[in-house]
């Protein structure tokens, strides 16, 4: 199993967009970094956003570069404060994930899964930034 976390990409202000969709910024920084990891052979089965907006065009932009056989999906449990350990323990092991979500829920899921604790920062998320997670099951 590899998990690919994934911060959305850079919102515009909440002033000028209620919702805080993507900034142009975000959408081309996304549609690089989305084209760098399919160029690279990222194979994903789906990708889990969070409600918000900002997750949800992330996550579309990964999706049209990555074509995951089970497209994209909202789920609850993904925003900034939600239980990282409850997340995790459904996570199903046999499949490649992306979840794209915020922080600090990325850090603190990043964090649990490679420490156990959710207070120990492992990685620095960057809007866009993917970091992935594979489960070694020889170990």
């Amino acid at each position: 199993m590899a998990l690919y976390l994934v911060q959305h990409g850079q919102s515009l202000p909440k002033d000028i967009d209620p919702d805080q969709g993507l900034s142009a910024e975000g959408v081309a920084e996304t549609k690089r970094i989305a084209d760098v990891a399919a160029n690279y052979g990222v194979n994903v089965s789906d990708i889990k956003h969070s409600v918000k907006t900002r997750a949800h065009k992330t996550a579309e932009i990964f999706a049209s570069a990555l074509d995951p056989p089970k497209g994209i999906a909202e789920v609850g449990g993904l925003k900034p404060l939600d239980d990282v350990t409850t997340f995790a323990a459904s996570l199903n092991p046999d499949e490649n994930t992306m979840l794209v979500g915020h922080l600090p829920f990325m850090d603190r899921m990043a964090s649990y899964l490679v420490t156990g604790s959710t207070n120990t920062p492992v990685f620095k998320f960057q809007n866009s930034g993917i970091v992935c997670l594979h489960k070694n099951s020889d170990i």
